[in-house]
Parts: C-alpha cells; sequence; structure tokens
C-alpha cells in the first residue's frame, strides 16, 4: 500500500543551488558569496540583464533532452549522501542513492515515488506538486510559469531563485549556473515551506548518452535491479 507524502519534498532533481550557512549566506564556486534563497515572497522587479539571465535558465533546460551524472546531496541536519541520476524531458528522471541509504527516487513524469529498499510502502506525489515541473516540462518558460524571487550574475555564475505560481507546487529553488567553459548547471538548493534547505550539487554531467526508458518505469518489484 502506496503512503501519501506531503506535496513539497525537498529532493534533490537537477543541480544547482546553494547551501545557507547558519548566517544566511552560501559559499559558491571560485569563493563568490551568494545569498541564499530570499526568506520573503516579493518578486522581484527585473531589468533587462536581469530578464536575460533568466531566458538564458529557461533555454538551458529547453534544449536538455536527458543528462545523466553524479550527484552529493546535503540535507538540512548536514548529512551528505551521493548517488547517480538520470534525467530525461519531459517530466523524467531518477535518483540511486549510494550506500547506506540505497534509496531510489523516481519520477515517471507523472508520479514522483521514493522507495527504501527494506520498506514495503513507498511514498509518492503528483509531480505537478513539486517546484520541479517548471525545469522538466516540454516547454519552459520561467518569465512565464514562475515567480523570480532573485537573479544574480558575475563572471562565472548565474544564480536564480523562484517559486512556482502554482498554489500545488510551494516552496523554493534556487539554481546555480556556472558560465565557464560553457553554461551549464552546477547546483541547487530546494527550501521547503517550513525554512529547511536541501542542497543538491551535480557532477561528470553527459547529455548525449541515450538513456534506457526502463530506468523511469516503476515496479516495486525490481526497481532496485534497473541500472
Amino acid at each position: 500500500m502506496r503512503r501519501r507524502i506531503s506535496r513539497w519534498i525537498a529532493v534533490p532533481l537537477f543541480a544547482a543551488a546553494l547551501a545557507a550557512s547558519a548566517n544566511g549566506h552560501a559559499q559558491t564556486p571560485g569563493g563568490w558569496a551568494a545569498t541564499a534563497t530570499p526568506q520573503g515572497n516579493a518578486e522581484l522587479k527585473l531589468d533587462a540583464k536581469q530578464s536575460e539571465a533568466v531566458k538564458l535558465v529557461s533555454g538551458y533546460f529547453n534544449t536538455l533532452k536527458q543528462m545523466k551524472g553524479t550527484f552529493v546531496q546535503t540535507d538540512p541536519d548536514k548529512k551528505r549522501t551521493r548517488g547517480r541520476f538520470y534525467v530525461q524531458k519531459p517530466g523524467k528522471f531518477r535518483f540511486d542513492y549510494g550506500a547506506p541509504s540505497r534509496k531510489i527516487m523516481a519520477s515517471d513524469g507523472r508520479l514522483l515515488r521514493i522507495k527504501e529498499p527494506d520498506q514495503s510502502n513507498e511514498d509518492a506525489v503528483e509531480l505537478d506538486n513539486t517546484p520541479f515541473r517548471l525545469l522538466l516540462k516540454a516547454n519552459v518558460d520561467l518569465l512565464r510559469d514562475a515567480r523570480i524571487l532573485d537573479v544574480q550574475e558575475s563572471d562565472d555564475l548565474v544564480i536564480v531563485a523562484l517559486q512556482d505560481k502554482s498554489p500545488d507546487a510551494p516552496g523554493r529553488v534556487q539554481l546555480i549556473f556556472t558560465k565557464k567553459p560553457g553554461f551549464d548547471l552546477k547546483e541547487w538548493v530546494v527550501r521547503d515551506p517550513q525554512g529547511l534547505e536541501t542542497k543538491v550539487e551535480v557532477a561528470d554531467l553527459n547529455k548525449t548518452d541515450a538513456l534506457d526508458a526502463q530506468l523511469f518505469v516503476w515496479d516495486a518489484g525490481n526497481v532496485f535491479d534497473k541500472k
């Protein structure tokens, strides 16, 4: 029997953002300090340069078809977990956590499920009730569909903090992209409605190799055998 989890899940999904330290700041690659995901709900009034940065992020996800790589997740209690991830647009992804967790988190494009290897039950939530629907949909337009809370840009980084305009997808995501040698996702931080943050860093990105469609087919009986 499947247990339903809350609408918001602070999970890794893609890469890019910042861990907030106790003083509300995070240290990003290259030592450039970036503010943590904004606490308030005020939508940023974008200037022309900031609008172009948001369009650049939308374009990145629109051109993305598939991706795989490794990740390091840092939970609100500072616990770190490593693993591998796979993404296939629209809406499909899978995170395989390493030992000792060995947890599987996967989306078939409709439901996001989480399964522990030693538990018979699974947790599930509608993908449309998570902020990640904005980034994995077929047509990504963050200026249209998201509330932009913060935009920062340096010589090396672009940082965008956003919140889904849909009331069914609470929480916020802050994305960090590197600009050199090319524009690419590096980290992200998810903040839930209670203010707890989960940081995910990605590496070893591969956007060219085809992915096995069976990776995203959820079958509780053999999901742990699919790699």
